[in-house]
């Protein structure tokens, strides 16, 4: 069996893996994003299913759209039976999806038809789901609506941060991938129409979205930090720099002190000495990195920022000219 692969970030180079050590299988072809210019001297840096293939002396392509004629030539000269896509970061036209006679074939981090689109972990962690799975879906036109082919859940520990979570994801998916190509390509699976009644559509993040809201609930605010990590992170405003709020834990509220959202309260834990007043609850603090610093313990922070206890975090406010 002829197999190209499709995929871009470290997490799914797993998927790569199980797919090279397929008996009877080749992988004729690794497609993956362009190389991006990074860091300050702007050179070009392969993406990390790039710099597995090219390790493992597999053919590299990096078209920067699938729709042109050219793009599509050279897809077709590989003759692929199957294509297996995992974060891509691209919509598939219809001339690739028809290519293959076995089809195209994704593997989604969640249950779908929950949580379609680009962000599907991080949604998963920050609404407090205590399940989420990995979904072997037959690609279509639309974004994560083909038909299902197979699904495997996965319970959401509390330690889980979306980079963690999506990683195991991916394992499950290569192992779900593995048991299920074979079947699928001999006729023994037949693909299940999702129910798009029961659809939910996630967004692509944006900076801003990690920014703390301190009338959030300390344990909602908690999930944020698990949801963003690793970008964007939750992060906080003091004294005009950025506050990164690395690693948290949501506390009772002590009705003795009394404190609007917002305001930092000292606590009489040495793993956890202060805490950010919530709308519902406390913020504990366990790791923190201001910025330009290196991050520290939140001890050693207050060590170097005693006025930090009793202050106020927060977006600050603009000053009228």
């Amino acid at each position: 069996m002829r197999l190209v692969f499709m995929g871009t970030p470290g997490l799914v180079i797993p998927v790569l893996v199980a797919l090279t050590e397929l008996e009877d299988c080749q992988v004729v072809g690794v497609y993956t994003s362009p190389d991006r210019p990074r860091g300050r001297g702007r050179a070009q840096e392969m993406t990390p299913v790039k710099a597995y293939a090219v390790e493992h002396d597999l053919s590299v392509y990096q078209p920067t759209t699938l729709r042109s004629a050219q793009a599509q030539e050279q897809l077709a000269a590989l003759r692929p039976d199957v294509i297996v896509v995992a974060a891509y970061g691209r919509l598939l036209p219809s001339a690739v999806l028809e290519m293959p006679p076995h089809g195209c074939l994704n593997l989604h981090p969640s249950l779908l038809p929950r949580y379609r689109g680009p962000s599907p972990v991080v949604t998963a962690i920050k609404e407090g789901e205590a399940v989420t799975g990995v979904t072997l879906m037959l690609l279509d036109e639309g974004m994560d609506t083909g038909p299902i082919i197979a699904q495997q859940e996965y319970p959401i520990a509390t330690g889980d941060t979306a980079e963690s979570l999506t990683s195991t994801l991916f394992a499950l998916g290569a192992a779900l991938l593995v048991e299920k190509l074979d079947p699928w390509v001999t006729g023994q699976l037949t693909a299940q129409p999702q129910d798009n009644a029961q659809a939910t559509v996630t967004r692509k993040l944006e900076r801003t979205d990690g920014e703390a809201d301190w009338q959030l609930s300390a344990q909602k605010l908690e999930r944020l930090r698990r949801a963003y990590t690793p970008w964007p992170g939750l992060f906080t405003h003091w004294q005009g720099q950025v506050l990164k709020l690395l690693d948290v834990v949501a506390l009772p509220a002590d009705a003795s002190i009394p404190g609007e959202p917002g305001l930092v309260v000292a606590l009489e834990n040495a793993d956890t000495p202060v805490a950010i007043v919530t709308g519902d609850g406390w913020l504990g603090l366990k790791t923190v990195q201001l910025e330009g610093r290196r991050s520290a313990s939140a001890a050693e922070f207050l060590r170097g920022y005693p006025l930090f206890t009793g202050s106020h975090t927060g977006a600050q406010p603009e000053i009228d000219a």
